[in-house]
């Protein structure tokens, strides 16, 4: 394992230093440090050619200039970065790269998990209904979102995600009943495919699903939810025991009782702890250190709770009770932080408008740190989103084309003529190796969207990676592009690498020494 690790430690490096090097000399001749220059009338402009060209150190070769960068580079090691400088505005690169970094890794972080996780769902019951008319429907869906344009995407979702949503917010009659009739139905077909069985079974789906989504919907219309929203003491026991039992079906079937007692008591706690932790928040001062402290002891009460019920194997008893207890406090955060809805949309600077169409956060916003978190919430809504469509698409054909390949298998067939009931071959035998492809395809991924979505920054106005990158080319200023340049070919090999153990833990047949 060390020997491996070293070998492609030292395979980087020589990577990034030859890349970084071609790079640097194609960029120096390919960019114009003179372009602001050369429809100058100005008198002394021969005097402005000098001091540029003094600024830039354009009279050291570029060879040269690039072992001075690289020396500046290389006091990363020591903790004094020195990336340079960008003379059009004349702030250090390392200033730069800290904001762009931090937006870029705030708006691909929720996206990406939650098109992985829908992604991987819907697949695998896609590959399950296959030829059915579920599987024929995220066939289509999965091709139309793939083949979207993304700024078409951002376009449409800025016109009618916020402007008309906020809209509606402030104003909230319907005129016509019929849309709302149309997506109940919708639903009721989506769940009755991807839930299937016989005829009866499947009628009482589409019915229960529309209803639910009826109910649902004219609820949140006329209690005012939208003006108000909140989860709530109840919101929480409902969803928190919902949460338990399909946690326990995922991971082990509802006929271990041990592991369903385990994760009902994980959501008791969730619920029973809901007042104390509102007067916690309340009076005391809320930070993410606090937050970071509050999940550490959601852990540990998960892990000791499934311990305390263990089960055949203790260990799938805790990983059930950890993600019951994961979701219970993401649950409890969420409807803390929805709880300012009220003071953050009368704010002058919101105006009754939350739902954000531009930027990483509001200026001049006044506020504790829910309100900040909200703020953050309400600007990350529309980016989110159009980078979670087209990733969707992206991991649910990937997973169906890998799970129908893997359901065909002897071992699958082996595990069902040994009597296991499908939920354990699927969950437990499939899926697994199923997963395998995505563990080379979702590291790259990430990776690629941390080097910058492009086109989804520069539509919303976030000043990440990408609008780095961007605005830096249209400067043609050479430090701020080898940063990122570096950070971005750093980050690939790295994803390559945590996708070769990725394999490994996923397959035991694989090993890093083989």
């Amino acid at each position: 394992m060390t020997r491996f690790i070293l070998r492609r430690l030292l395979s980087t490096a020589l990577v990034l230093l030859v890349v970084t090097f071609v790079l640097y000399l194609l960029l120096n001749v390919a960019l114009d440090f003179f372009w602001d220059l050369r429809s100058s009338t100005s008198p002394n402009i021969e005097a402005l050619y000098e001091s540029r060209r003094r600024l830039l150190d354009l009279d050291t070769p570029a060879i040269v200039r690039y072992f001075k960068w690289l020396a500046g580079v290389g006091g990363c090691v020591v903790g004094q970065c020195d990336f340079g400088i960008a003379w059009k505005s004349g702030q250090e690169v390392t200033s730069q790269l800290q904001g762009a970094i931090v937006n870029t890794v705030k708006l691909i972080t929720a996206s990406t998990i939650v098109a992985i996780v829908l992604g991987i769902a819907v697949g695998m019951v896609s590959a399950i209904r296959q030829y059915s008319g579920f599987d024929y429907f995220i066939t289509f869906v999965s091709f139309l979102l793939y083949s979207l344009p993304v700024f078409w995407v951002a376009v449409l979702l800025k016109q009618y995600g916020a402007i008309e949503i906020n809209n509606f917010i402030n104003d909230p009659t319907l005129s016509s009943w019929v849309p709302i009739i149309l997506v109940c139905i919708a639903m009721g077909l989506f769940w009755m495919g991807a839930l299937g069985g016989s005829g009866k079974r499947r009628l009482i789906t589409f019915l229960a699903a529309t209803v639910i989504t009826f109910a649902t919907i004219y609820y949140i219309l006329a209690s005012g939810w939208l003006q108000h929203p909140s989860i709530g003491i109840v919101g929480i026991v409902v969803i928190g025991l919902g949460d338990a039992v399909v946690m326990t079906f995922l991971s082990t079937g509802l006929k271990n009782k041990r592991v369903l007692y385990a994760s009902l008591t994980m959501a008791v706690i969730g619920a029973l702890l809901y007042m104390p932790l509102q007067y916690l928040f309340y009076y005391q001062e809320m930070n993410w250190l606090w937050m970071l402290g509050l999940l550490i002891v959601t852990i540990g009460v998960a892990v000791g709770v499934g311990l305390a019920f263990r089960g055949p194997d203790p260990w799938d008893t805790v990983r059930t009770t950890f993600f019951t207890g994961l979701i219970i406090a993401v649950l409890i955060f969420a409807d803390r932080v929805l709880q300012g809805w009220g003071d953050y949309s009368d704010q002058p600077a919101i105006n009754n408008r939350p739902i954000a169409t531009i930027g990483a956060s509001t200026p001049n916003l006044e506020g504790d740190f829910w309100i900040a978190n909200l703020d953050t919430f309400t600007h990350l809504l529309l980016p989110s989103i159009a980078l979670i469509l087209i990733s969707f698409a992206s991991y649910t054909r990937y997973t169906r084309g890998s799970m129908l390949e893997v359901m065909g298998q002897d071992y699958i067939r082996t595990a069902r003529a040994k009597g296991l009931n499908e939920r354990t071959v699927v969950m437990r035998h499939a899926l697994r190796n199923a997963l395998l492809p995505l563990a080379s395809i979702i590291p790259v991924d990430i990776i690629t969207m941390i080097g910058g979505a492009v086109i989804t920054e520069t539509i919303f106005g976030w000043n990440g990676m990408g609008k780095l990158f961007i605005d830096s080319m249209r400067q043609s200023e050479l430090d701020p592009i080898m940063a990122y340049i570096l950070i971005t070919g750093l980050l690939a090999i790295i994803a390559n690498l945590v996708a070769d153990f990725l394999y490994a833990v996923l397959d035991p047949r694989i090993r890093v020494n083989a």
